[in-house]
């Protein structure tokens, strides 16, 4: 996973702050480029941290993911560890995939409910 920086975690923070959004939005909400916003959309999508919505095909909406929240939650570690994805993946992604509920309490850094029931 190759991120672009600030441009991919300005998009992230703006789908996470704004809501989901298309990329005319999203370059005012970054002040990037609307071709830019364009460009780094589908590479987002391509690595799980934002996801294509809409009524139609090419509506060009999209949303954070929880994974894409993770990769807010450890932003500041991107430039200081080897493997990214792994980091915000987590030692239990398979798990949390099957679970959307884990994976989204993950990404928000809740602590784990079971030691407490």
């Amino acid at each position: 996973m190759k991120l672009r920086q600030p441009t991919d975690f300005l998009i992230l923070e703006a789908l996470e702050d704004k809501g989901r959004n298309v990329a005319t939005n999203l370059a005012a909400h970054t002040g990037k480029s609307r071709k830019n916003i364009n460009t780094r959309l589908p590479v987002l999508e391509d690595y799980g941290l934002v996801r294509k919505i809409g009524p139609a095909e090419r509506s060009g909406l999209y949303e954070i993911s929880s994974l894409g929240k993770a990769a807010l939650v450890y932003q500041d570690q991107y430039d200081e560890v080897d493997d990214f994805e792994s980091l915000i993946e987590g030692p239990n992604a398979g798990a949390a995939e099957e679970s959307g509920e884990a994976q989204t309490s993950f990404a928000r850094g809740d602590e784990d409910d079971e030691a407490t029931e």
